[in-house]
């Protein structure tokens, strides 16, 4: 008998899990299925890749097929919100999975895509529904959905919700929905904002932590190149080209900058696609699905793809450039070592984003090893204590020799492809 025949979950559902590969609960499956079913508001803290779908995926599931009434027309039973299309599509996947065989209907409403359709699949009522704000809110302008009889909420990657600045629109959905509910909440970190709402919209939560808030998949190898920006591209097509049949990802900043190296990287011989927020939600799925299959090796990325990516094979992700938000780093980096595996994350660092590499590394409360260059100026360590201040009031000098200013990039061939 398992773990997850020890919750008291039904046969089939266990059946199903198996049948996904998913046979013993992780951690934060393992304490947050219970805490549910038993009626209590959840507020789950564990890093990207462990998991967190079937754990709030699993009781609603069980708590929904118990009650055995079917939604009334126009009405939604329970609500899943993510903030991205990607990470939408991924949780739908995998509760439509879980659902094979069963009388609950599984739908998605996002952005990007024609609304008609998704108004008439509202028409006839839905068990589940996992939800964009912004897709939401216009459905609801429309009243195309009735929230008013939804039993259970679910908050998914919430901190990149209020990244996003969808802090507004949540206030205004959860205003229609009733107060007698049960609402879990998922989060990879825990920006100060959380407590807020954890306090709107938990009641007395059940608080869940598995790892640290920031924290980086245990098996992800993490190294950083200090690298002048102009020699960027040279060194991530150096580094690409040492495992050509292996997948990676390369997240950069900008929608332009991404399609740009994109189509750079396939004059260079590389399988690439691109996804960013110019591209329609069916260039964006069909990218996707040819990154999954491996008709793809390299898929080149904004921070869309930051979260709701779970492809188990992914060996390499490249921070092409630093994100501006240091959260989005842990996340970035969690589309690999994803499912117990190994996985590679490389960095580089550029002079003007020295700001960015001391945050993330605050975040993460560790240094980053450096794979080649020297630091641009110096950074303090997080691991280590803050250095005492000399009679002139200046710091002491940082180990290293990291104080002085890297001009070559510093980067050495041998030193590249070990890294990689």
């Amino acid at each position: 008998m398992s773990d997850f025949d020890m919750m008291g979950l039904d046969d089939a559902l266990v059946s199903r899990l198996t049948a996904m590969g998913i046979t013993e609960p992780t951690p934060i499956q393992a304490r947050a299925i219970p805490e549910a079913l038993n009626g209590h508001d959840v507020m789950g803290l564990a890093q990207t890749g462990t998991g967190k779908t079937a754990a709030f995926g699993v009781p609603l599931i069980t708590l929904l097929s118990r009650v055995g009434r079917k939604p009334a027309r126009g009405t939604v039973r329970g609500l899943v919100l993510a903030p991205t299309r990607e990470l939408a599509q991924q949780i739908a996947e995998t509760l439509k999975a879980l659902t094979e065989d069963t009388p609950l209907k599984v739908a998605i409403v996002v952005g990007g895509v024609s609304i008609n359709p998704q108004i008439k699949r509202l028409e006839r009522g839905i068990d589940i529904l996992v939800a964009t704000p912004g897709r939401l809110m216009d459905l609801m302008e429309r009243r195309a959905v009735d929230l008013g009889s939804c039993s259970f909420l679910v908050l998914d990657e919430a901190d990149q919700m209020l990244d996003l600045g969808f802090i507004h629109s949540l206030r205004k959905i959860a205003a229609v929905l009733p107060k007698e509910r049960q609402t879990m909440l998922f989060s990879a970190t825990m920006p100060k904002l959380m407590n807020e709402i954890a306090q709107s919209y938990l009641n007395s939560p059940r608080r869940i932590e598995v790892s640290p808030p920031g924290k980086a998949a245990d098996k992800v190898t993490q190294v950083v190149h200090f690298i002048a920006k102009a020699a960027k591209t040279d060194l991530l097509i150096e580094l690409l080209d040492s495992h050509r049949d292996e997948r990676a990802i390369v997240f950069g900043r900008t929608k332009w900058g991404c399609e740009k190296l994109a189509k750079t990287l396939e004059k260079a011989g590389f399988a690439t696609a691109a996804v960013h927020g110019n591209k329609s939600q069916g260039q964006r799925d069909r990218a996707i699905a040819a990154f999954k299959s491996a008709d793809v090796r390299v898929l080149v990325a904004t921070d869309v793809a930051a979260r709701g990516l779970d492809i188990p094979d992914v060996k390499h992700v490249y921070n092409y450039e630093l994100p501006n938000v240091p959260d989005a780093y842990v996340h970035r980096i969690g589309r690999t070592a994803r499912a117990g595996k190994d996985g590679a994350a490389v960095a580089f660092c550029a002079p003007d984003e020295m700001e960015e590499l001391a945050a993330i590394q605050k975040v993460m409360k560790s240094a980053i090893p450096i794979a080649s260059g020297r630091p641009w100026q110096p950074i303090e360590d997080p691991a280590k204590p803050a250095a005492r201040k000399g009679p002139g009031g200046a710091a002491g000098k940082p180990g290293g020799g990291g104080a002085r200013r890297n001009r070559r990039g510093g980067r050495g061939r041998s030193t590249a492809r070990k890294a990689a």
